[in-house]
């Protein structure tokens, strides 16, 4: 992680010089967040484009390695969704934290309490679940077959506002575990999915107390980044490149493209 006062103080000190304007907490929250999100976003198209090239072997000069090591700070592992939250239903569909998961990954079924684990595999709802009903090796329509029970699949769907509580994206779930009602769930025999993800970044957040009609930072109360800590410069560059355009300073804002395009060309020398 990246303590967000220090960035804030690093963006003050070049703010400030030469009189070149003052960034309030409200601004700089607003444009952190912003800078977060746009290094994060970058990290795949990063990662695809890399994926191109050939492999540096050095361990610490990969570039592609690297940024793999980036995107891991916002993985999530073998996250578990069973019925004791009422996020699972008889017919398959599981309901997940949309605000959070970023980029879905793998999805285990589980059933009877561990004794069997399966990956589900994607599928398209319209065409290729249909083909996988119908297929002989499944069984046929309206049977369940040892070889789907071992071959489960999954598709992303939009959740109704009659699902859970609000729009947004679940999957559903074929054959699903044994679902069950939260005050059903018996945790010991029934079952449960398992899910992987990339989840979005938690929102930075520089909060203050005011004494003496000063704002002081107040840690117990902010929000760090969660970026890798070699982010740090680009997170100042570009907080300054989004203060010059707020405050009307293009000085401020050429001053701030000039080091992120020093860095970037330093990167990719």
């Amino acid at each position: 992680m990246i303590n967000v006062d220090r960035v804030y103080q690093k963006v003050l000190a070049f703010a400030n010089k030469e009189q070149r304007g003052y960034i309030t907490p409200q601004e700089f929250n607003l444009f952190a967040d912003q800078a977060q999100t746009e290094i994060f976003e970058q990290y795949f198209y990063d990662i695809d484009q890399y994926r191109r090239r050939p492999n540096n072997n050095h361990v610490y000069g990969d570039i592609l390695s690297n940024l793999e090591e980036k995107v891991s700070y916002f993985k999530k592992h073998d996250v578990r969704i069973d019925g004791t939250d009422d996020t699972l239903t008889i017919d398959g569909d599981v309901y997940f934290d949309n605000d959070e998961v970023y980029r879905l990954g793998m999805v285990m079924v589980v059933n009877e309490a561990g004794k069997h684990s399966y990956v589900a595999e994607e599928v398209k709802m319209e065409d290729e679940f249909r083909l996988y009903q119908t297929s002989p090796l499944h069984g046929g329509p309206g049977s369940i077959s040892t070889y789907a029970k071992e071959r489960p699949v999954y598709w992303k769907r939009k959740s109704t506002a009659s699902d859970k509580g609000g729009e947004g994206i679940s999957i559903r779930v074929y054959p699903p575990p044994k679902f069950l009602t939260a005050d059903e769930y018996n945790e010991e025999t029934d079952g449960y999915v398992s899910i992987s993800y990339i989840k979005i970044p938690t929102k930075p957040n520089w909060n203050y107390v005011v004494v003496n009609d000063k704002s002081l930072y107040n840690a117990t109360t902010s929000t760090n980044f969660e970026l890798h800590p070699s982010e740090e410069s680009e997170l100042v560059y570009r907080i300054l490149a989004f203060s010059g355009i707020a405050i009307e300073k293009p000085q401020l804002t050429q001053v701030a493209v000039g080091l992120e395009t020093a860095k970037v060309q330093q990167e990719k020398q």
